[in-house]
């Protein structure tokens, strides 16, 4: 481990242990990367005694196949965030404006701790522990814990490999130490079936009739993207009336499958006219500068933004964005 990093992690350590009062922020739309890795730090702060909540600016309700996690009731509301926490940790955040409405808390926080791993992140706490190199943030967050010397007993674990199984897309995206990191999860008690089907193997039948309506319109470019073909696909807010976002945010993991596309998006409405986009690639696009063109980021295999507009504008401006990194 880089010296730096070291320290970063001694000091957030040193932060969080002199804390009486902590808040936890996952980013907007948490998944499981972000939602696990807040609770497992929680968890373990809850536990030494310390007040401790966990929140996220939107939407409002806690994803249901992310609500397991949550085994202390540590779970708040935006509306319970402190205007001006005394320690402020935020996770899996690659920026302030991740945080969604409860960004302003950055600004008026006591001390701000960063816990990430995305390249972008340009470091806004008064402690930083930024790792690229990680897979996943949960895998930061195990390391502050180790930092800690806190116990990864069952419900710690359960949080970190939740964020972990997910975001090396079932392990296929791990270093041998990222598997040996599951190894040491698993022999704390986890069990990874149980884990992983709610989170990206169940989904309720009426899912089914949208992905049927939705892949029908699916289209193939085959000259796009520098000719390395992009496929894409398009959420509308009937579509996906009655789903969960779990159901919607899944979309994409189909539509990455097309052999004949290295490139690989999915358009879901916020609202009339509002758009988030999710960006995968296969392995020669590096989507996070399509999507920093768009104003969004990411990962060099995994990005998003969100855009205004119609469904056909968004798509216009991103084949412009694809062709000025691809092409």
């Amino acid at each position: 481990m880089p010296n730096d990093l070291s320290a970063a992690l001694a000091a957030a350590a040193a932060t969080l242990s002199a804390a009486s009062d902590v808040t936890l922020l996952a980013h907007v739309n948490p998944d499981a990367d972000a939602l696990g890795s807040a609770l497992a730090l929680g968890l373990v702060l809850h536990r030494r005694g310390k007040a401790v909540r966990v929140s996220f600016g939107a939407p409002e309700s806690v994803p249901e196949t992310l609500r397991g996690l949550d085994v202390a009731g540590l779970l708040v509301p935006a509306s319970e965030v402190p205007a001006a926490p005394e320690v402020l940790v935020a996770l899996d955040a690659g920026s302030v404006g991740r945080l969604g409405p409860l960004a302003d808390r950055v600004g008026a926080a006591g001390a701000v701790v960063v816990l990430d791993h995305h390249v972008s992140n340009p470091g806004f706490g008064t402690v930083n522990v930024v790792d690229p190199e990680a897979e996943a943030t949960a895998l930061v967050v195990l390391r502050l814990l180790d930092e800690l010397g806190a116990e990864l007993d069952e419900p710690v674990a359960r949080c970190v490999y939740a964020g972990l199984v997910t975001d090396t897309r079932s392990f296929r995206h791990a270093t041998p130490s990222t598997h040996e990191v599951a190894a040491r999860l698993l022999a704390a008690g986890v069990d990874a079936e149980a884990v992983a089907r709610p989170l990206m193997d169940s989904h309720p039948f009426g899912y089914l009739g949208m992905l049927a309506k939705v892949l029908s319109r699916a289209g193939l470019e085959r000259g796009a993207a520098g000719g390395l073909g992009f496929v894409h696909a398009v959420v509308t807010l009937e579509d996906a009336a009655g789903l969960r976002p779990e159901e919607v945010e899944s979309v994409v993991d189909l539509v990455r499958t097309t052999a004949e596309a290295e490139v690989a998006a999915v358009l879901k409405e916020l609202r009339p006219s509002c758009w988030s986009v999710s960006l995968r690639a296969v392995s020669r696009v590096d989507v996070r500068e399509v999507a920093q063109v768009l104003g969004g980021g990411g990962h060099r295999l995994a990005a998003g933004f969100t855009a205004e507009g119609s469904a056909g504008d968004v798509l216009a401006r991103l084949r412009a964005a694809l062709e000025s990194v691809a092409g």
